[in-house]
């Protein structure tokens, strides 16, 4: 039947449960395109034929057409939906994704995710200062503006937005705004005290 393949795709993509990545289908794709070439060119003839008074042909020229419309859909759908679930891959797995997921991606969506990722690390890095802004760091907001931090090295006076000074000595443990940890975290003199 007409469209098998191309809805094919989409359901094995339905079936992916939980934003799993299956095996990219080179060969189901190709056969899909194949199948829409074959029938614009059944099409074509056909159109010529009609113009010259074969008025039985519209409604079969109809169908192909239809046809058409819905394989390009399917075929769409099925590579937009990949590249939705790569995207989700960065956020999920950061820079570097495992073997077992690239094994199942195309060149082309290995190249793309190349893209994506660098398009995102120059945008973080354009936003938020000095240092910019790293936005795979919290996923989901944070519950408190405030954190409990200890200090792994003696670091000396830390200012405060409101004009508060702390003494950040070795081992001391302090209530802090999380936005102004972050770097210090990063560059390892603080730590993130778990409640």
């Amino acid at each position: 039947m007409a469209g098998e393949r191309a809805a094919g795709l989409v359901r094995e993509l339905h079936r992916a449960a939980g934003g799993h990545l299956p095996p990219f289908r080179a060969e189901g794709l190709r056969q899909a395109l194949e199948e829409m070439r074959a029938l614009y060119e059944r099409n074509q003839a056909d159109v010529s034929e009609a113009k010259s008074g074969r008025t039985d042909l519209i409604f079969l020229i109809r169908f192909r057409h239809c046809c058409l419309l819905r394989n390009q859909r399917c075929v769409v759908a099925y590579l937009y939906d990949r590249l939705l679930r790569i995207r989700a891959l960065r956020w999920e797995y950061g820079s570097i994704l495992p073997n077992a997921i690239q094994f199942h991606m195309s060149a082309e969506e290995v190249e793309w995710f190349n893209r994506y990722k660098k398009s995102l690390a120059t945008y973080m890095r354009s936003v938020g200062g000095e240092e910019g802004l790293d936005l795979t760091q919290d996923i989901k907001p944070p519950k408190s503006l405030y954190i409990e931090v200890r200090c792994l090295k003696d670091y000396g006076e830390f200012e405060i937005d409101d004009g508060t000074t702390v003494l950040l000595k070795k081992n001391s443990q302090h209530f802090l705004p999380r936005w102004k940890c972050e770097q210090l975290i990063r560059q390892g003199v603080l730590e993130h005290v778990l409640l």
